[in-house]
């Protein structure tokens, strides 16, 4: 299964001392590199909460990402950011409120520098970063499979991120869709791996 390649290796990128950066594919990768940091904390992008038990039959589709995560890490560990679709059985799972979600909305009411400070103050030990290029507002990243109006800036997930930065260990950015893109969304996915590295010497 392509999930258990990836634990594999990233086990072999950690063990070396470097921090995995990942780019993806579909958001069930994430779990595989998840596996490697058991004590972390996790930050999401994503437009949708992705927290069904299953979907179509499979316990590893992108749409239960997050639940699978919460197995891995523990409640009150991951923190969500621009949800803004979330179905009734997701909504429903008793399991929901151990993942602190904030909405788009949210980040439009409190500001990016509200929500950053709150992770920051609330996330335990260091952090695992998955962007799911969806969670950005489609004007800025057309060529993602499920586009959802309404989301989040460029500008505010370079923000969170650069605030985080130090307690990174790993990245991934995932769900692009080549045949649905202008370049802008693989232009904006190698940006962002830009600033990351570039806040990241700023710490040493």
């Amino acid at each position: 299964m392509v999930v258990d390649t990836v634990e594999s290796v990233v086990s072999l990128i950690k063990a070396d001392g470097k921090i995995p950066i990942m780019l993806g594919g579909e958001h069930s990768i994430t779990t595989g590199a998840v596996r490697n940091f058991k004590d972390c904390s996790m930050v999401i992008i994503d437009a949708h909460s992705d927290f069904r038990r299953s979907y179509f039959g499979n316990e590893h589709n992108h749409a239960c990402v997050t639940h699978r995560c919460l197995e891995i890490l523990g409640p009150g560990r991951i923190f969500s950011v621009g949800t803004r679709s979330t179905s009734r059985e997701e909504y429903d799972d008793p399991d929901y409120g151990k993942v602190k979600f904030y909405s788009s909305r949210d980040v439009d009411k409190q500001g990016m520098e509200k929500v950053a400070d709150d992770i920051n103050d609330k996330a335990k030990g260091r952090i695992y970063f998955s962007i799911d290029m969806d969670g950005l507002d489609p004007a800025e990243a057309p060529g993602v499979g499920t586009p959802e109006p309404y989301g989040i800036s460029a500008r505010d997930l370079r923000l969170l991120l650069n605030r985080l930065s130090g307690r990174i260990l790993g990245l991934d950015i995932v769900e692009m869709t080549p045949l649905y893109d202008n370049g802008n969304t693989a232009m904006l996915a190698a940006k962002i791996i830009q600033d990351f590295l570039g806040s990241r010497e700023q710490v040493q």
